[in-house]
């Protein structure tokens, strides 16, 4: 199993400090849109050195990012997703509210929670901190790094098989634990939620672990800034309906949170 300093580390190894996380995760997008770029328009574009962009260059590639050509890099056709580790940076504002607005749902008594990955749920395991009564059901290695630190709070983790992109445990033994619990609220992050396609995100083994946790929640809660309204992933997690409450913040297209209400979901503005 691998534990919470493996985790650290693979935070490190890709994005580093937050300002480096953020650059590389827009120069990601810059590659994602254009297909392919120089290193010198990259380095031009972010104001930085050459040499520097050539390791944040080498570091995406080694994680499978991106491709690197001569003289630039292009995108890698296996590309669909952001690792963890660059995903912390964006909307984290937004996150921080909602967040908060999740955290307070959640009653201050006897109570379990599943938390899904993603650093929108890791945010509301931070803001549960001062719970003193609550067991903490997870599948994601960084937040059960994270709810370690808190002695008042009694985590479960998952076993399973550890997904790299997004630290997450998944297959048989994780559905098993969400399968054999009784849970008062399923707090999930997605990659896209909309009124047609329902919950959804980039793996189908993340997405099956998560559909357990959700079968075995008298509520479920999910977590999704405004970019995340609308977007449709690869591998459906819940249908809309299933959905209770949707928390987001204000930049979320309006027309889409209408469709989700008339849906039977609630929608919250954070």
């Amino acid at each position: 199993m691998v534990n919470g300093e493996r985790a650290e580390s693979v935070f490190e190894r890709i994005g580093g400090s937050a300002k480096r996380s953020r650059r590389m995760a827009d120069v990601l997008d810059m590659i994602a849109e254009r297909g392919e770029v120089e290193l010198a328009e990259l380095a031009e574009h972010f104001s930085t050195s050459s040499a520097t962009m050539r390791r944040d260059l080498a570091a995406m590639a080694d994680h499978g990012l991106i491709l690197r050509t001569h003289g630039g890099a292009k995108v890698a056709s296996s590309l669909t997703e952001r690792p963890v580790a660059l995903k912390d940076t964006r909307f984290r504002e937004a996150k921080r509210r909602i967040a908060r607005a999740a955290a307070a749902r959640v009653p201050r008594e006897r109570y379990a929670v599943a938390l899904s990955g993603g650093t929108t749920a890791a945010g509301v395991a931070r803001e549960l901190a001062g719970h003193s009564s609550l067991t903490i059901v997870t599948n994601s290695l960084p937040i059960a790094n994270l709810v370690s630190r808190y002695p008042k709070l009694k985590i479960i983790m998952t076993g399973g098989i550890l997904r790299a992109q997004s630290l997450e445990l998944v297959g048989v033994l994780a559905e098993d634990t969400f399968n054999s619990l009784n849970i008062g609220m399923a707090i999930l992050g997605a990659d896209g939620f909309s009124a047609a396609s329902g919950l959804t995100t980039y793996d189908e083994t993340e997405a099956r672990a998560n559909r357990a946790m959700v079968m075995h929640a008298k509520t479920t809660v999910v977590v999704a800034d405004s970019s995340k309204i609308g977007n449709v992933a690869l591998a459906r997690i819940a249908t809309a309906p299933e959905v209770d409450v949707l928390i987001t913040d204000g930049d979320a297209d309006p027309a889409e949170l209408q469709r989700l209400r008339d849906a039977g979901v609630i929608v919250v503005i954070a």
